[in-house]
């Protein structure tokens, strides 16, 4: 048992801990190593629940042939791309340069000073339709290493100055988008859907299929569903076509990551925690309601991701055993009664920071919505998991734990802003203010330099050796971290955070942090709608004057909540009146001088922070 893997706060790691391979952590330890022997490092990256990553773990990381030939002319490191994002990025982006086929497992091989000179996906351990064996391509390496060391150190070379390029040369934009931008960008992405099976893609295109859920959450921006309805029925299209599809789980609820076809069949298995926190909001949303889809989401992200301690896992896994082999999907071909025998799909329990902020927050908003405190409850479970197990000893957050035992990789930019984000839908939904008021320190502390950035920088090897990923804001499967800022920033400013800082006789408040982030990359998102649709939802907000929805009262339970949860508002949410007066105490304005009229339960309407006179009876706040 490799000690160096056996212990470390992945479970991907921990799977090839029993490896001949011996394997390095991500690290400077490994590349010390590899400067030492005079020898390249091949960096493998992957994650828990990749099918392809469990295939060629068996086919070559377990062979003893292939491990001796790996441990005689390589340092090999081993990374989990969930728990170093920034890693993953960066190699990424080197790999594009010798494949348009990217996906995971990734295999890059580098130089003892971390520069990338090869790079690829899965390998078979056997030559393959065009594809070399891992062992040839080992070899081949190995000989460029030795005989062509120049060729090596050119490519590298190259390699590193187009990382650099492409980190500096981002375009900058220098205005948020207005409305109308808006709605042609909301068309433009509408004009990408397949208008056989719903989604986006080309119907003959036998290509991978994404629920895509940030562009579907742009497609239900309130703007959108007022000024260009057609477009937003995409999203309600997409739902209703994904719900009824192979790709939703019909059993224990909850999606796959995508489908092989276009027709939203054979999907890839495993269940991820970003994907359906994203979709049980783009499920509440729905114009035609899915309450069933709703639902089986939420008890999916509680049932099957939650883990005892309350963090949520990052995902379930597509394989499982069955009688005796491994089966890639077979256990989610059984319906209830034929899963009742069978051992389930593990679950990575790897609790990662602004994954967990995306559900906390998804959860939130749904118990509010539909009035399931248990639902509200499992989000401050996480929540309070989360700010516990996933501080490092500096006082920084990291980007995971496992088992309660925070990661060495610290947080992005992107865990920041989601789990500020989430815990400020848990403050609204809960009516308390000492979630809010974290969230605003998590994002203060990303601009303590002035500029957004993570606290305390990015990844310590990469930046040491010069090398780094694009300063990308378009979305993966998640919201990128410069949407995430902005999209907490914004909800800051909807509840009245106070201005923060004063520079030059100019105050700068949550509201203009967030214009800066959309105003910075609104060339692109409004070019590439697909690829930046959390981006053009936080825009869509900052666009038209808010509405704001405040009910006091000791009452969770009165008619004029029930009244008040049906309207259609940016930010809704009931407080207790000395709850009204702890969050103005804290600096959120918006809940100034919100008190009872004559003992009554009060509700207070506001459109752009500018409250029409407040109102104790149901069918006046109907009015």
């Amino acid at each position: 048992m490799n000690p160096r893997l056996a212990d470390a706060t992945s479970p991907y790691l921990r799977a090839h801990a029993g490896n001949p391979v011996a394997w390095y952590p991500w690290g400077e330890e490994a590349f010390a190593e590899a400067r030492r022997r005079d020898v390249p490092v091949m960096v493998s990256i992957g994650y828990s629940t990749c099918h392809w990553c469990h295939v060629m773990a068996r086919e070559s990381f377990e062979d003893a042939v292939t491990a001796a030939q790996l441990n005689d002319g390589f340092v090999s490191v081993k990374v989990d791309r969930e728990e170093h994002p920034e890693v993953d990025a960066a190699y990424m982006a080197a790999a594009s340069a010798f494949t348009p086929n990217l996906g995971w497992p990734l295999t890059v091989f580098v130089t003892p000073g971390g520069r990338p000179f090869y790079a690829g996906t899965y390998f078979p351990p056997t030559p393959r339709a065009g594809i070399p064996a891992f062992r040839q391509v080992l070899a081949a390496v190995d000989e460029a290493w030795t005989q062509r060391r120049d060729e090596i150190d050119r490519t590298a070379d190259a390699i590193a100055d187009a990382l650099a390029e492409a980190r500096t040369s981002a375009p900058r934009g220098s205005a948020t988008p207005t409305a109308d931008e808006l709605v042609a960008a909301a068309d433009m992405l509408a004009a990408r859907e397949d208008p056989r099976h719903g989604g986006f893609g080309d119907p003959a295109v036998p290509a991978p299929k994404f629920p895509v859920a940030t562009a579907l959450r742009f497609l239900q921006a309130p703007l959108v569903r007022e000024r260009a309805p057609a477009a937003a029925a995409v999203a309600d299209r997409a739902l209703a076509a994904m719900a009824a599809s192979p790709l939703r789980d019909p059993v224990e609820g909850g999606f796959f990551r995508y489908a092989t076809r276009p027709d939203w069949t054979v999907p890839h298995y495993e269940r991820m925690l970003t994907d359906n926190a994203q979709l049980l909001d783009v499920a509440l949303d729905a114009v035609t309601p899915q309450p069933d889809v709703a639902r089986g989401i939420a008890a999916f992200l509680v049932d099957v991701l939650q883990q005892p301690a309350g963090g949520f896992g990052a995902a379930q896994d597509s394989e499982s055993w069955i009688d005796g082999a491994r089966s890639e999907g077979g256990y989610y071909a059984r319906d209830a009664g034929g899963r009742a025998d069978l051992d389930a799909p593990a679950v990575d329990g790897k609790v990662v920071t602004g994954w967990n902020g995306l559900a906390i927050g998804a959860l939130a908003r749904a118990g509010a919505r539909e009035d399931e405190p248990a639902w509200i409850e499992a989000a401050r479970w996480a929540a309070d998991a989360v700010l516990q197990a996933n501080t490092g000893s500096d006082g920084r957050f990291v980007r995971a734990s496992l088992d309660e035992v925070p990661s060495r990789s610290p947080a992005t930019l992107a865990d920041h802003g989601q789990f500020a984000a989430g815990l400020i839908s848990l403050a609204v939904a809960t009516g308390e203010v000492a979630y809010a008021v974290r969230a605003r320190q998590l994002v203060d502390a990303c601009f303590a330099d002035g500029r957004p950035a993570a606290p305390g920088g990015g990844d310590p090897v990469l930046a040491q050796q010069g090398i780094g990923a694009p300063d990308a804001a378009s979305d993966a499967d998640e919201p990128s971290g410069a949407a995430s800022l902005a999209g907490a920033a914004v909800a800051l400013w909807l509840l009245g955070a106070d201005e923060i800082r004063a520079d030059e006789n100019r105050a700068e408040g949550y509201r203009e942090r967030a214009e800066d982030l959309v105003a910075a990359h609104a060339g692109a998102a409004l070019a590439q709608p697909l690829a930046y649709g959390a981006m053009l939802r936080v825009a869509s907000v900052l666009a038209v004057a808010p509405r704001q929805v405040v009910v006091v009262t000791p009452d969770t339970g009165a008619d004029l909540v029930t009244a008040a949860r049906g309207i259609p508002a940016d930010l809704f949410t009931v407080v207790t009146p000395a709850g009204a007066e702890a969050w103005a105490a804290a600096g959120f304005g918006l809940f100034a001088e919100k008190s009872l009229r004559e003992g009554l339960a009060t509700a207070y309407d506001c459109r752009g922070f500018v409250c029409r006179l407040p109102v104790t009876d149901p069918s006046e706040l109907a009015d």
